[in-house]
């Protein structure tokens, strides 16, 4: 199964148990700027405790890796869990949404995209800048997140809400990287 068979399949069963989500990280930015290749998909969640058996019907061992009790934690912690293809490899991180003010606004502001015949519901291009920066600084100055944040810019650069961004950039304490990568930007 492939990494976008792989990514339908969560869609299709997330659809299905009516659990609202959002794909973000490296595959937004993936369509939103410029495309690279990665083994994971990031997705941000809100899911109840009475969805787990449902997730776990539908990623069932040997093929599939699910935790339930790691579901549980997750919820719990509102933090993170993974699903892995344990054939291909590829991974699934479902990141619980918080009640944080900038989670809140980014999964409001998710829009569907169509891509290889998928709905998918997608964190904006301002968002997916926005969370790539906040990784880059935590990640200690990860050169790969800020560059997904940059093409992003600069492919999306004439719709973006310039306002919005700058307001969110100094709420998440990254205006410093925020203001480089507008430096850096080539904007045709």
């Amino acid at each position: 199964m492939s990494q976008q068979e792989l990514l339908s399949k969560v869609i299709e069963t997330l659809d299905q148990s009516g659990i609202d989500h959002m794909i973000t990280g490296s595959v937004a930015s993936s369509l939103q700027g410029e495309p690279r290749s990665t083994h994971d998909v990031d997705v941000v969640i809100a899911i109840q405790e009475a969805d787990i058996e449902h997730l776990m019907r539908v990623f069932l061992p040997p093929r599939y890796y699910l935790d339930a009790e790691a579901i549980r934690e997750a919820i719990s912690h509102r933090s993170m869990f993974n699903l892995i293809d344990v054939v291909e490899g590829d991974k699934v991180d479902f990141w619980l949404l918080t009640n944080q003010p900038f989670d809140q606004s980014r999964f409001a502001r998710k829009y569907v995209e169509e891509v290889m015949g998928m709905r998918l519901k997608v964190s904006s291009p301002e968002d997916t800048i926005l969370a790539k920066l906040l990784w880059a600084v935590k990640s200690g100055g990860s050169e790969k997140q800020f560059t997904d944040a940059l093409r992003v810019f600069e492919v999306q650069h004439d719709t973006l809400d310039l306002n919005y961004l700058n307001e969110w950039a100094v709420a998440l304490a990254v205006e410093e990287i925020w203001n480089r990568l507008q430096d850096e930007a080539e904007i045709v």
